[in-house]
């Protein structure tokens, strides 16, 4: 051996701005509960979000289910239908005058003070371009000045890393002014433009845009029709499964991975109302893309109408329930270090540990089942370190 003491230092002390760069930039999966949507209800009629799980109920009452895990459906929906909660003053709220939004703020975070309200929450605020800017922070003053408890901003139409610099600046002024700890204030960034998947250098923009963030930036949106029709797509194309947006989608996960920074993909813009086809149809949209959004590992999405609900969490559980028996089969083989038939590497061991913690948090498995099957909650969470 010809390698000293020396020699090991050596490599250590070139190697230590890197060591250092990967820990900051790439710290890993971000612990605990992902939410498996967000709902966005528009500022004025916030006070409804209380009666989604009731609506939602009775659209499935209204016509035969057509498909299964009804009983813990219904069960998620009397309990917790929503489980992150976004009031929007963007695209779902409008352009209304400074007095009126005004009301709208106040009101809205007034009743998400007086509660009870969903286990995450957010204030969807209006862009950073010229013609919304002011607005956008006036909107986010008014709103903390009466609400502080945690909440996510949702930063829409995000063309470049010069408006997530001057989103942190702003987070850092309102800390200072409210009082709030150093990186309380975070929030996701809405990918809705293509200037924002490639930039104008041609390089890769969300990337950019998670180090512009400085740690704050808790995810990023997919926004279905923005993008698609930025990108030239017929309105009758657009969709969460066009080639253009599985494009973006995978440039964003590709820039997210290990960052910490989470994933959302979009909305169907095809309501499941009106006459029992038209409903039986676009659930079956609905829980199509949804189930497609969890194979490419998209976890959370969007919902805009209480009757998706139904269709949300009856994807979801069924994702989780038949990934469930394969994926202790591979845990115990790897945890007995024996093949099974699959030779499973200790990251696959952390991402089938965080497929049956995701599937605890959403209500899909059931605590006592894994810890009866040898995988109590603890242990699950030790094999994701």
């Amino acid at each position: 051996m010809r390698l000293t003491p020396d020699d090991y230092d050596r490599l250590d002390g070139l190697l230590a701005g890197h060591d250092a760069f990967l820990a900051a930039r790439y710290p890993g999966e971000r612990p605990g509960r992902q939410p498996v949507h967000t709902v966005y209800v528009p500022a004025d009629r916030i006070g409804g979000f209380r009666a989604y799980g009731e609506e939602a109920l009775a659209a499935m009452d209204a016509r035969p289910w057509p498909f299964g895990h009804e009983q813990r459906v219904r069960d998620k929906l009397a309990r917790e239908p929503i489980e992150d909660l976004r009031i929007d003053l963007e695209d779902g709220y409008g352009v209304r005058d400074d007095a009126e939004e005004d009301r709208a703020v106040r009101a809205a975070a007034a009743t998400l003070a007086e509660g009870p309200r969903p286990p995450f929450a957010g204030l969807r605020i209006k862009s950073l371009e010229r013609a919304t800017r002011r607005r956008a922070l006036r909107t986010l003053d008014l709103f903390l000045s009466a609400y502080q408890d945690p909440f996510l901003i949702t930063l829409p139409k995000v063309s470049g890393a010069d408006q997530v610099t001057a989103m942190v600046t702003l987070c850092e002024r309102l800390e200072s002014g409210y009082g709030l700890a150093a990186g309380t204030l975070r929030f996701e960034i809405q990918v809705e433009l293509p200037a924002a998947v490639l930039g104008a250098d041609g390089a890769a923009t969300p990337a950019r845009l998670i180090t512009a963030a400085q740690g704050r930036c808790a995810g990023l949106h997919y926004g279905t029709y923005d993008y698609s029709a930025a990108a030239g797509i017929a309105a009758a194309y657009q969709s969460m499964e066009h080639p253009v947006a599985d494009y973006a989608k995978a440039v964003m996960q590709a820039a997210a991975a290990q960052t910490g920074v989470r994933l959302s993909d979009g909305s169907t813009n095809v309501l499941p109302v009106g006459d029992d086809e038209q409903v039986a149809g676009a659930w079956r949209l609905h829980h199509r893309l949804v189930r497609r959004s969890l194979e490419r590992g998209f976890y959370q999405g969007w919902d805009l109408h209480p009757a998706q609900l139904p269709t949300r969490y009856a994807a979801t559980y069924g994702f989780f329930t038949d990934g469930c028996p394969a994926a202790l089969t591979r845990l115990r083989a790897y945890l007995d270090r024996s093949s099974g038939g699959v030779l499973d590497e200790p990251a696959t061991a952390r991402a089938l540990a965080g497929f049956l913690l995701r599937g605890l948090d959403c209500g899909a498995l059931d605590a006592a089942d894994l810890a009866g099957a040898g995988f109590p909650r603890d242990t699950l969470v030790s094999l994701t370190l």
